[in-house]
């Protein structure tokens, strides 16, 4: 094993692949972003098999974000107390396991069970492996570095829908789970051949059962009120409102004791860097409208344009393709230009992105989505690296294991808060435009009418008496109505993403540029 110096990096001066590690850190990521979305396409198929709600079987997924929502502040504190190598090594080993255990799950409660453990173990893969990448490579390395990282986020969200289409369509759903055990297997001995080895000088400090029990009651309830608030139509339900009290007064409480503690789980002093608060709050954005936008876009294809899932993951991929193309690109452009004018620069081209989605109407089909999607992949290629640079580049080493940990979980909270709200936005706008336009129908206007009459002629055609024709005439006008209501709102959906994003500009000027030299490394 190499030598590694007293930080857990590569001795000076060694011959030590950092492209093994790059690699080998990125596969363990991608497992992890991959399973962020692969299941919400198997949901019908386990509550067909074990005889669930809809309710029920949500928990699936929501298990397993609670849980991995949990573990990312705290992936700093777990890589200090047993060493950044065998933290991620056995995250991978634990997250392969779990795997298995939920392909074999013989109830739901079991497949809950493993979900959550599946996310305990997770939660530390997206964050190290960023964190290890920052400490591994050199700064002039580091831009191509976080483009292949980059790379593996971005695509991981499509490439979970598609993969998981196919599986669900050809074999069986037990096979997303069962799919990543060989992809474990091979990311856990590639960890073991390419990581540095774990320096000796572990955190020797009692664990503070008391912070780790807030900080779990606080973000584990906060993910439960974003994952569950709209089935439960948010504060009408006593269960929510309950979530919401508990989770305020468990961060409250989180936040004092680490502020005060000679020893915090979650060094949340790291905060003092303007940079990185800057870009968590800009990281929320992004995963807003990174997941936001995956989630809407699905349900349009498969509601509005009749697609399947498979069909739906083949529409999202070639764009996914298209941001993994674009990272060296933006690589070189991060080392040549101000990585803030890079990110406003992507900023406007989601904002147009989204503003083209916007304008669907009934009679879009495939390339009215596909294109759209083809250029929000580049605006998000060059929101995405920018802002990593802008925001962690300029964290001295010492702290970019604590600094990674924060900024991917405002990410992954992000993406929560924006299927939360567009879930809700979609809902409520939907039946608002249904009322509008419903109130404008009148049987007097000729134009109603003159389609009613047209309806009734075609049944009747069919063989239909004359009540009867009527009847489904009006049926079918309704439909066009639900149809025409739906659209509006998936409209009014993506411009909000866009308003959204426009908003947060302002920020971008507060995030640090990163230094031209090499990183002061503050002691580790």
């Amino acid at each position: 094993m190499a030598t590694t110096t007293a930080h857990g990096l590569p001795a000076a001066g060694l011959q030590v692949n950092k492209w093994a590690v790059a690699v080998a850190v990125a596969l363990g990521a991608l497992l992890e972003v991959v399973d962020t979305s692969i299941v919400n396409v198997a949901l019908t198929d386990m509550q067909n098999a074990f005889g669930a709600t809809l309710t029920q079987v949500s928990w699936v997924v929501s298990s397993y974000a609670v849980a991995n929502v949990i573990i990312l502040p705290l992936t700093a504190w777990l890589g200090d107390r047993f060493g950044k190598k065998r933290y991620f090594v056995w995250s991978l080993i634990g997250f392969t396991a779990a795997s298995m255990l939920c392909g074999i799950a013989p109830n739901l409660t079991a497949l809950i069970v493993a979900r959550t453990f599946q996310g305990i173990m997770g939660g530390g893969l997206l964050a190290k492996a960023q964190a290890i990448l920052f400490e591994t490579f050199p700064k002039k390395e580091q831009a191509a570095a976080q483009a292949f990282f980059g790379m593996i986020v971005i695509a991981g969200p499509t490439i979970g829908p598609t993969l998981g289409g196919y599986l669900v369509t050809n074999i069986n759903w037990r096979w997303i789970f069962y799919i990543n055990v060989p992809i474990g297997i091979a990311a856990v001995l590639m960890c073991l051949a390419a990581l540095p080895a774990d320096r000796d000088d572990k955190d020797p400090s009692p664990v503070d059962w008391s912070a780790l029990g807030m900080l779990a009651i606080g973000l584990g309830c906060l993910q439960t009120v974003l994952e569950e608030g709209q089935s439960e139509q948010w504060f009408d339900s006593p269960f929510i409102v309950l979530m919401s009290i508990v989770s305020l007064l468990g961060l409250v409480l989180f936040i004092h004791r680490e502020l005060t503690h000679p020893r915090p789980i979650v060094d949340l002093r790291v905060l003092r860097y303007r940079p990185l608060w800057a870009g968590s709050l800009l990281s929320i954005v992004v995963g807003v409208a990174l997941y936001g936008a995956v989630f809407a876009v699905p349900i349009f294809a498969q509601t509005m344009l009749g697609m399947t899932a498979q069909d739906t993951g083949l529409l999202l991929a070639p764009s996914a393709m298209c941001t993994a193309l674009m990272m060296p690109f933006a690589a070189r452009l991060v080392n040549r230009f101000d990585p803030r004018a890079l990110l406003i620069i992507g900023m406007l081209i989601l904002i147009g992105a989204m503003l083209w989605l916007g304008q669907l109407s009934p009679s879009s089909g495939e390339p009215n989505v596909f294109w759209p999607l083809i250029v929000r992949s580049f605006g998000t290629a060059l929101m995405f690296l920018p802002l990593s640079m802008a925001t962690l580049g300029p964290i001295p080493k010492a702290d970019i294991s604590k600094a990674s940990g924060i900024y991917n979980l405002t990410r992954q909270l992000g993406g929560s808060i924006g299927v939360a709200m567009l879930s809700t936005l979609l809902e409520r706008r939907e039946a608002f435009h249904r009322a509008v336009i419903v109130e404008s129908l009148s049987r007097s206007d000729p134009h109603v009418t003159e389609r009613v009459a047209m309806y009734t002629s075609k049944f009747l055609s069919l063989g239909f008496t004359g009540p009867d024709a009527t009847t489904h005439a009006l049926k079918l006008l309704d439909a066009g109505v639900s149809v025409q209501s739906a659209i509006i709102s998936f409209g009014d959906c993506f411009w909000v993403t866009s308003f959204l994003v426009a908003c947060t500009i302002p920020l971008v000027f507060l995030l640090g540029k990163p230094p031209t030299g090499v990183h002061v490394d503050a002691g580790h």
